[in-house]
């Protein structure tokens, strides 16, 4: 019998998910990650994955489901990793992405390593993904969407290895997220119609200008907004209350609409322009994760999706130096945000992704 450690969440979810590993015949042992740093502890009302609600909503869980259940400790790990990189990325007036680092350094590095250790074949999440695990020489594990359109979340897993693919399993990539509610329902499950957790899992209220004024202090250095030409039109608390393309919250008035073009870090200015100043046609990527292919040798044009929410739009990709990718869109692209995942696509199958350095207008 295969030995399965599934990552509990707390949440319908990672609770299905638990349930139909036991159904398929593994041993099936549940771990929930203890992340949230001792400084932003969410209340009872907030919840969130992975706080101290969660963590008891999982070990009821598996009580219910007859299951061991382990609360690990991944603090350190998490505030090293994933907190430190979502603060630095902000130093540098970029818009990270934690839930992808999260993904690549906590579950599917230091949960998959402490499940190992414990001679578990295999680490589960409740993602809604599909993996395709191959075998034979010169064959690759792969990653493919889910049934559920609306729910995939292969954008947040492009950056999973190899290995990592080899030694998970996702169960709810064949299922839509009502038959997983209707599931749990009917498995007397009571956090059948417990609500989604928030974006970013270590900020209980969403609020992450919030979250970086309260801890990070130094982040909040003012300085001038500028139009396209250097000329001041106003000040800034710091760079971190802005994104690309945002309209509202600039405290300026022109007789026309202007949005974030630029943060500018070596100026400490948000730059500001008319809404055809946001658009882009093409980015540069790095810190480059190849899933489908070992390594892009020659340009492809495929389906590139700049941000979770967004859709696909088609772009050629041509291989650049230093382990970097140039993306041509065949339309301008609004809003191309430093710091974001782009993650590339042949119809429902995951050829890799990185992180957007820049985009070329």
């Amino acid at each position: 019998m295969k030995r399965v450690m599934i990552a509990m969440s707390g949440g319908v979810d990672s609770s299905v998910a638990a349930v139909l590993l036991q159904k398929s015949g593994y041993e099936v042992i549940g771990g929930t990650m203890e992340i949230f740093p001792d400084y932003e502890q969410p209340s009872e009302e907030e919840g969130g994955c992975c706080s101290l609600s969660s963590i008891e909503d999982a070990r009821r869980v598996a009580h219910k489901i007859d299951i061991p259940h382990y609360t690990l400790n991944l603090k350190e790990v998490f505030q090293e990793k994933v907190i430190d990189n979502f603060v630095q990325e902000y130093s540098r007036a970029r818009t990270p992405n934690p839930c992808v680092i999260c993904n690549n350094e906590i579950k599917f590095k230091s949960l998959l390593k402490k499940a190992l250790e414990i001679d578990c074949d295999y680490i589960a999440t409740g993602h809604y993904a599909v993996i395709e695990h191959n075998s034979g020489a010169g064959q690759r594990h792969l990653l493919k969407k889910a049934v559920d359109k609306y729910k995939d979340q292969t954008y947040m897993l492009y950056g999973l290895n190899q290995f990592q693919l080899a030694h998970t399993l996702m169960p709810l990539g064949d299922y839509i997220k009502k038959e997983v509610r209707n599931m749990a329902r009917e498995w007397g499950l009571r956090i059948y119609n417990k609500k989604e957790s928030q974006e970013i899992c270590f900020v209980p209220d969403d609020d992450y200008v919030r979250f970086l004024d309260d801890n990070y202090t130094e982040l909040s250095e003012p300085g001038l907004i500028l139009d396209l030409e250097g000329n001041k039109l106003g000040e800034h608390r710091g760079l971190h209350y802005y994104t690309i393309g945002q309209r509202r919250g600039l405290g300026i008035s022109l007789p026309y609409p202007v949005y974030v073009v630029k943060l500018d870090r070596e100026r400490n200015a948000v730059v500001v322009g008319r809404d055809e100043s946001v658009f882009s046609k093409g980015l540069i990527a790095e810190q480059l994760n190849w899933i489908a292919v070992e390594k892009l040798k020659e340009p492809r044009e495929l389906s590139v999706k700049i941000r979770y929410n967004s859709p696909e739009v088609v772009g050629t990709i041509y291989p650049a130096e230093e382990d970097t990718v140039r993306i041509l869109f065949t339309e301008k692209q609004r809003a191309v945000t430093p710091g974001q995942s782009v993650v590339f696509y042949d119809k429902d199958l995951v050829i890799g992704g990185g992180i957007i350095r820049e985009s070329i207008d």
